[in-house]
């Protein structure tokens, strides 16, 4: 019997922007609508279908593009602003033909930073993007047109990094954990996707409830090549779109006060790669900043295998910013809530602002953005005879690259085409990644549960 696929429902429908962008100018508008190379409509429509998408469970970009391939929005010019027509629209967006209002003012949110970055970040002198002081405060600008930057309060923004294929039972430890930093007046931070990014947000969003808390913060960062494969969850009451991952990465430790980190696959592996690898620098040593590893029981394992992968790679000293704990939220928001205090006493003393960490020093080997090629995955340099930071920035590159074959649409049009990329490093630390690897993809960490993976790499 032939099985006919599924035809999604979609609606036709236009919209007015709800509070983030309302007025364009006509050279704006051209560029929106502009399907060239050089135009913004393809940057558009992919992060506004991925935002209209929300809910449906799939982590592929490709997929998501094909399956609503009809999808276009176009930006138009009224007398009283401006208004979005949208045709062929994912149906699970509206309420009897109304939109949500929550996924159309993360709608705007993407209308608002892909006309911001591209107008005063990317094709503006004042922002010398090859230069580390240029990058970080591009990044302050465009978190502070978004509106993330609040400096009227006290720090206290937990990012929580983790993967999106998770286990139910490691999805509702992170609900619990959420909850339980909730509890104790901490706001949530994540890549804003489902799973271990949208868990701590569910639970943190029932403890503030409970506390009568009547402004919380949920705030979503993400960037044009995943947001796709991981759709804004419906707590995000807040969401950015950075220009590209590195940006991404260093937005969440300069707005961030603490870091949870729940198991995940090779994101989640470059993240810690990424953080780890700033927080050893010697400039950054003496700094604060809460990081904790956590999942349930049966993730003891998972945390253990990464936890030798860093002493190995970065050294003892990587294994002093981190602490780990199995199965107690309850530990982990009394440890989160004691650093956050820490933050609080040492940017108070050093008059630093509590809405974004200027003294934090990030090399330019992780800020610069890497495209992962077939030839640059096979260049990277994978041995331990180099400076830990600039091995721990090699790392992230190859893990990035993994990410970007596994979910991201270039990423996967480029592994059709040329094959897996083939990553070479000195034999010990080929053993011991390919070792870290294989245990990602047995425990289905590398894509959702009840998909087949078929590795986008090969080591050799």
């Amino acid at each position: 019997m032939t099985r006919i696929p599924t035809v999604p429902e979609t609606i036709s429908t236009t919209i007015s922007p709800e509070g983030s962008l309302e007025v364009l100018s006509q050279h704006e508008v051209n560029r929106l609508r502009d399907t060239s190379a050089s135009g913004l409509h393809d940057l558009l429509r992919c992060c506004a279908l991925a935002v209209l998408n929300c809910g449906n469970p799939t982590d592929s970009s490709r997929e998501v593009m094909e399956t609503y391939h009809d999808f276009d929005i176009e930006v138009l010019q009224q007398d009283r602003g401006i208004r979005l027509k949208l045709s062929n629209a994912p149906a699970e967006a509206f309420v009897d033909g109304k939109m949500i209002r929550g996924i159309r003012e993360l709608l705007s949110a993407v209308l608002r930073d892909v006309v911001y970055v591209y107008n005063e970040i990317q094709t503006q002198q004042r922002f010398d993007l090859s230069t580390g002081e240029g990058t970080t405060n591009a990044i302050f600008h465009i978190l502070r047109k978004a509106g993330a930057l609040k400096p009227s309060r006290d720090p206290s923004l937990v990012v929580c990094w983790g993967g999106h294929a998770i286990s139910r039972e490691e999805y509702e430890y992170t609900k619990d954990v959420g909850y339980h930093l909730g509890l104790r007046d901490l706001d949530i931070c994540t890549g804003c996707g489902p799973g271990a990014m949208k868990g701590p947000m569910k639970g943190a969003n029932v403890a503030h409830a409970k506390q009568r808390r009547s402004v919380s913060r949920y705030l979503g960062i993400s960037e044009p090549g995943i947001i796709a494969a991981e759709s804004p969850n419906p707590i995000v009451n807040e969401l950015v779109i950075m220009p590209d991952i590195e940006k991404r990465l260093e937005a969440f430790v300069r707005v961030g006060h603490g870091i949870v980190i729940f198991p995940g696959g090779v994101g989640t592996a470059e993240e810690i790669l990424y953080l780890l690898g700033i927080l050893l620098h010697p400039s950054n040593r003496d700094m604060p900043f809460p990081v904790i590893f956590t999942g349930p029981a049966d993730s003891a394992d998972y945390f253990k295998r990464i936890d030798e992968f860093l002493a190995y790679t970065l050294g003892d000293e990587a294994r002093s910013r981190y602490r780990i704990l199995i199965d107690d939220p309850i530990g982990v928001a009394r440890c989160m809530r004691v650093g956050v205090n820490e933050v609080t006493e040492f940017r108070r003393a050093h008059q630093d602002a509590f809405y974004y960490n200027w003294r934090l020093n990030i090399a330019r080997d992780f800020q610069a953005p890497f495209a992962p090629t077939h030839e640059a995955m096979a260049g990277l340099a994978l041995h331990r005879n180099q400076p830990v930071h600039e091995l721990a920035a090699n790392l992230r590159r190859a893990f990035s690259g993994i990410v970007a074959g596994n979910v991201k649409e270039p990423g996967i049009r480029a592994i059709e085409t040329n094959g897996p990329f083939r990553l070479h490093a000195e034999p010990d630390l080929m053993a011991r990644l390919d070792e870290l690897l294989s245990s990602f993809v047995d425990q289905g960490r590398m894509k959702l549960p009840g998909s087949t993976y078929v590795p986008c790499y090969t080591l050799g």
